[in-house]
């Protein structure tokens, strides 16, 4: 790569980690070109290449090894692509290892996982102060964030709202222990030299949430110009309006790259087993201590989970979330096996398509009309 080549996709991340994992990769691989995909949308992508951007389409041989929806290229990812002669299009032949990546399971019956950002250094998940904001809600993006590899940070949108800000501080703070937590607000500007600290030149967020917290109009505050159109939220209940449609990457003048994704109708969680015991650290550690290795929780002797329960030393609610998340990721998991095991039956016999670079039919896949 040239100079002007290594500044381009530098700034969209490319260090010498990715440099090692690209190496270690065997023949053809490293000799296609490297790309970060910037935008998502239902059966294409959006790369930023050597040359910039490009829209791009897996080739036929990646659709046809790829198992699950979390096998395509992702935002944020790094992918290996190969540039369509006399075109602005390349088509993907390969995803770099992943650092991290947030996944959740698709809305509704199907049992398919979908990877909602990639190569994230930090996570915002975002909450308003207004008649949405949700401790439950919170606690499960916080099982999503720790399972996803990236730092999670808490903003608390829209605090000119609020008449006492810091008394929502302290209930997130009770439910995501050492966790930052800021309190922000577009319109006032409150708050925003708190976010100093992780725009750094190189440095890849996500912004997650519902509709209406203020993803959109965060990304466009933190850009200082309208790189997202926004809407108001409902007065009747403080929801919000769907707006964006598609997940897609920025870079801000400050070097920092931000992602901003579509409102989720509700965060389905995929197997975030680890994300889970982080969350709940707390009480997973009162089951620690309890008398009996295998106490249920439910009248033994020398429950420590019952007896921080009488006391009030843990929150009813939260010990409501921490079981139903439980019991949600343990049928999660039989479904996945069963699943996985019917795919397994129905594979043999199953031939590779030939060659080409034709483009391909829609792959159900990649459709993210689940969002809201």
């Amino acid at each position: 790569m040239n100079p002007i080549t290594n500044e381009l996709l530098a700034a969209y991340g490319w260090n010498e980690h990715w440099r090692q994992a690209l190496a270690a990769l065997e023949q053809p691989l490293r000799d296609y070109a490297p790309a970060r995909v910037v935008a998502q949308f239902s059966h294409s992508y959006n790369l930023m290449t050597a040359d910039g951007s490009h829209s791009a389409s897996v080739t036929g041989k990646f659709e046809f090894l790829a198992t699950k929806r979390g096998d395509y290229p992702a935002v944020g990812d790094w992918v290996l692509a190969e540039p369509l002669p006399g075109e602005r299009r390349s088509v993907i032949h390969a995803v770099l290892p992943r650092r991290s990546a947030m996944v959740r399971k698709v809305a509704g019956a199907a049992v398919e996982d979908q990877i909602v950002g990639a190569n994230l250094d930090y996570l915002f998940i975002v909450n308003a102060l207004n008649q949405d904001f949700n401790l439950r809600k919170i606690e499960r993006y916080m099982i999503a964030a720790w399972d996803s590899g990236a730092a999670p940070v808490v903003l608390l949108t829209k605090a000119d709202l609020c008449a006492d800000p810091e008394a929502f501080v302290e209930q997130v703070g009770s439910v995501a222990p050492g966790v930052p937590v800021h309190c922000v607000s577009a319109l006032t500007g409150a708050g925003k030299e708190a976010l100093d600290a992780y725009l750094k030149p190189g440095a890849t967020i996500g912004i997650t949430g519902s509709s209406g917290v203020g993803k959109s109009t965060l990304l466009n505050w933190l850009a200082g110009r309208n790189l997202q159109s926004t809407q108001g939220i409902r007065e009747d209940d403080a929801r919000g309006r769907h707006t964006t449609t598609h997940r897609e990457l920025f870079l801000l003048d400050c070097g920092a790259l931000v992602m901003d994704t579509p409102g989720m109708r509700e965060l389905q969680l995929w197997d975030a087993q680890d994300g889970w015991q982080q969350a709940f650290a707390d009480i997973e550690r009162l089951a620690a201590s309890c008398r009996f290795r295998d106490c249920k929780h439910d009248g033994e002797a020398g429950c420590a989970m019952l007896r921080a329960l009488g006391s009030g030393e843990l929150d009813p609610k939260r010990y409501a979330n921490y079981r139903k998340t439980e019991k949600e990721l343990a049928h999660l998991a039989r479904k996945e096996r069963t699943a996985a095991a019917k795919a397994k039956g129905s594979s043999k016999g199953k031939r590779p398509p030939s060659a080409g670079r034709a483009e391909r039919r829609p792959n159900r896949l990649l459709d993210d009309r689940d969002d809201e």
